[in-house]
């Protein structure tokens, strides 16, 4: 389990996150849910140990702030919003150095399935340079797919910290990447994910928690936190939370209107 209790984080002498708990489940996909600059990836980043934090972070019992990176990089990857790749390497390069951060370094055919599970196989040997911005974020959740490529080890399940994983990706990549997302939680894997679609986060969503100035608005399954008065309060707008038959929740920008 990911345990964060009264997590506060300063940057810049501002208070970023405020007395902030939440908790995530190995097994389920957590989604991260907020308007811009409620402390979405702040939080994100302090669960994955990439800044200092008061408070507490508990990964399968370990508190975050005192462990060393090795065992770190063994128990969970982190995909962020943007990873520049400075050199000219080929897309099965920038996966396989994902796969030597990780404990599956002895399996080569490793790369290659996490290249296959986001339909990129076939653009192994390719520069990364000459992707698309989308198939660049999708060979970089291969990277970090191969780094934890079980998703239960001995030791306990592994976890994906994700920031924005399906932001630059059409809808149909977006679906896909949810599946991955979905099928290493199915397997015993936690999945941390931080999102801005509400139709997409309650689609792939076991858990969603909502933020906005640092703090919790809401938190639970989507059916309780994809409702009316969350959302209003946490983006500052009018919303409402429709209901297909036999679907979950979803928003139609139409109902919304700027206050």
């Amino acid at each position: 389990m990911l345990a964060v209790t009264d997590l506060t984080v300063h940057l810049g002498g501002r208070r970023i996150l405020d007395a902030l708990s939440m908790q995530a489940q190995a097994g389920a996909v957590t989604v991260i849910l907020g308007p811009n600059g409620s402390g979405k990836t702040t939080l994100l980043r302090a669960a994955t140990g990439d800044l200092r934090y008061a408070g507490s972070v508990r990964l399968g019992g370990v508190e975050i702030a005192g462990a060393p990176l090795w065992r770190l990089a063994a128990v969970r990857g982190v995909l962020e919003q943007a990873t520049p790749v400075a050199f000219a390497f080929t897309v099965a390069e920038v996966v396989r150095f994902g796969l030597g951060a990780g404990l599956s370094a002895g399996r080569a055919e490793v790369a290659r399935l996490a290249l296959e599970e986001v339909g990129l196989a076939d653009l192994a040997e390719r520069p990364f340079h000459e992707l698309s911005g989308g198939q660049q974020q999708r060979v970089h959740l291969a990277r970090v797919r191969a780094q934890v490529w079980e998703p239960v080890s001995p030791e306990g399940p592994r976890w994906l910290f994700l920031d924005e994983p399906v932001a630059s990706l059409d809808i149909a990549h977006q679906l896909a990447v949810m599946e991955v997302m979905r099928g290493f939680a199915r397997a015993g894997g936690g999945v941390v994910a931080v999102m801005h679609d509400l139709n997409l986060s309650a689609m792939v969503a076991d858990r969603i928690v909502l933020l906005a100035e640092g703090r919790v608005v809401a938190a639970g399954p989507p059916e309780a936190v994809i409702r009316d008065a969350p959302l209003s309060r946490a983006y500052g707008c009018p919303l409402r939370a429709n209901r297909a038959p036999a679907a979950g929740p979803w928003i139609l920008p139409q109902g919304a209107a700027a206050s």
